[in-house]
């Protein structure tokens, strides 16, 4: 993990984020009061199940949620740009692909086929460039610049969509997000519907994209495994809500196998914790040496129901029960009814996030009030 100093600001600042589909029903809280941060090079893992509000959340961070989607509250600041409130053609312009880009769910199903790559580069450019002179020359050689960075032949610009492997359309995408040279890329499950060689050929290929560009990404996908070795910091969300947000090792870490030492508080994970927030460990307390472990009881759950390569397990666990209807939540966690763990005091009383231990944020009554709960 590359290190940065106290000084450098979040490349994205994200507080109390609220939207909501309004369907004949009532409004559908997709998301429901979610803050965090992103530093730059820093990659975010953003995982759960599905309908818990991931997609949603990349969505929202391009202020584009499809209707009868709106943001209703909070506040997204990129790269110093409030974004929430600000009028289309400007988000159009001045943001989106230019300062924040994103690789949808089925990409390779997202590419207009009537168009060849160059045509669609090209709509891209003239669409969103925050410098709108149309420089053919230039736009090749940029064009070719980020098809050659994700190993494709220059003739891939003069192809139409079908005459492309999936593996191929995938880096496609990729270099159209790359395009206009955005401090942030959202992925959204860009491994979908590809073989396993492919598969991972991409994700050294993302890997490679961070260290080299120093990007920050956020990376959304169900593969835990996935998320463990692409991502810095992992954020666990149910029902709309951040459950737990940490480093990688502080959510991978069990007692048989420790977390490995954690970076200072003048690196780049210090500045992870989202504000207002409330502090059950000072912000600037040195890190320990081992993690409590995964600490919200549906991380817990999602970790043991992976299948483990050198562990013998009998049988892999599961969550009873469905996520909670999100037109009307139940008043406390919204975990609380699957939660083998709940009382009275998690079904009354929603839990605020709290830092459990540095740069270890959860949102569990149980967590923050029983220290020895997941240590032993």
């Amino acid at each position: 993990m590359s290190e940065t100093t106290n000084t450098v600001d979040p490349v994205l600042q994200v507080k109390d984020l609220r939207l909501h589909y309004f369907t004949s029903k009532g409004a559908v809280k997709a998301l429901d009061g979610v803050s965090f941060d992103l530093m730059p090079g820093e990659a975010l893992g953003l995982v759960g199940e599905s309908g818990c509000g991931k997609t949603t959340t990349g969505v929202a961070l391009l202020n584009m949620p499809s209707p009868p989607g709106r943001i209703v509250g909070g506040s997204i600041i990129i790269d110093g740009i409030e974004i929430v409130g600000m009028s289309e053609r400007d988000l159009r312009r001045t943001v989106r692909w230019s300062k924040i880009s994103m690789v949808f769910q089925g990409a390779m199903n997202c590419l207009t086929p009537v168009y060849t790559i160059r045509k669609l580069m090209v709509e891209t450019w003239k669409e969103h460039a925050p410098d709108a002179s149309f420089n053919a020359a230039a736009i090749e050689e940029r064009m070719l610049k980020y098809t050659r960075r994700m190993g494709l032949p220059d003739h891939v610009l003069g192809r139409y969509p079908h005459e492309l492997s999936g593996g191929m359309k995938q880096r496609v995408v990729i270099a159209m997000a790359l395009f206009l040279e955005p401090r942030l890329i959202i992925m959204d499950e860009p491994t979908t519907a590809l073989d396993v060689i492919v598969q991972a050929q991409i994700l050294n290929l993302i890997k490679e994209l961070k260290r080299d560009l120093k990007l920050s990404y956020i990376f959304i996908t169900h593969d835990l495994a996935t998320e463990a070795e692409v991502a810095d910091r992992i954020m666990v969300m149910y029902a709309g809500k951040m459950a737990e947000l940490g480093m990688s090792e502080q959510i991978f870490a069990t007692p048989e196998a420790p977390a490995a030492p954690l970076a200072t508080s003048g690196s780049q994970a210090g500045h992870g914790s989202p504000e207002p927030l409330t502090s059950a460990a000072g912000h600037g307390s040195p890190a320990t040496k081992q993690s409590r472990g995964p600490l919200h009881p549906y991380t817990q759950k999602l970790l043991a129901s992976t299948p483990l390569l050198r562990k013998k397990v009998s049988e892999l666990a599961f969550i009873p029960g469905s996520p909670p209807d999100l037109i009307a939540p139940p008043p406390g966690c919204r975990f609380a009814p699957r939660c083998p763990f709940a009382r009275s005091k998690c079904n009354e009383t929603e839990p605020p996030v709290v830092e459990i231990e540095p740069r270890h944020l959860v949102a569990c009554w149980k967590a923050m009030e029983d220290p020895a709960y997941a240590v032993s």
